[in-house]
């Protein structure tokens, strides 16, 4: 059960308003879920989708590249909310289905895209180790160049954030929807 909702518009202060109308009126067109429990803090709310916006819509990386990070996230977490509202983004933005079912398989994917290659191994190498390789970081500036390796970790550290925040709270699947991910490790 979810340990907190979003309030309805008329019960939020009118900092959390603005932050409210801020969020659903930019790029998103809707209030992620995360917000119900950020919009506690209004400032950390309005920050927070700032960010998220920016991460998710205009970084220098393409759509598939930023899902498939996102997904990495959303499974490393066991985030469940998260994985469903990405895994929906990723097909649309061209990622292979065999690529997503491996990672919700926890299985490592064979690419043929070196540059989805090397997303995977960054982020999957920075949750599990904290850190990254010296050989995956040059890889991964080849490829993506500093900056998109610079937004890629921020794609990664909002993500972790969102994967977090939906945890604690319990924010979980809309009503009848099955979750996709196994929650054993």
């Amino acid at each position: 059960m979810t340990r907190i909702c979003m309030p309805a518009r008329q019960d939020m202060n009118e900092r959390q308003q603005q932050v409210f109308d801020a969020t659903v009126s930019g790029l998103r067109g809707k209030a992620p879920a995360p917000l119900a429990a950020w919009l506690v803090s209004p400032e950390l709310a309005s920050r927070a989708q700032h960010l998220g916006e920016f991460v998710r819509y205009s970084t220098s990386l393409s759509a598939n590249l930023s899902e498939l990070a996102i997904l990495v996230t959303a499974r490393y977490w066991t985030s469940h909310y998260e994985w469903y509202a990405h895994k929906k983004e990723a097909l649309k933005a061209g990622l292979d289905e065999y690529i997503i079912d491996c990672i919700a398989a926890r299985t490592v994917p064979e690419f043929v895209d070196q540059q989805e290659r090397v997303v995977y191994q960054l982020s999957n190498c920075l949750h599990l180790n904290h850190m990254v390789s010296e050989e995956i970081y040059a890889e991964a500036v080849d490829l993506l160049g500093e900056k998109g390796v610079v937004e890629l970790v921020g794609i990664i550290g909002y993500y972790t954030f969102v994967a977090m925040t939906l945890n604690v709270f319990e924010i979980g699947l809309p009503s009848g929807v099955a979750a996709d991910l196994s929650d054993l490790p």
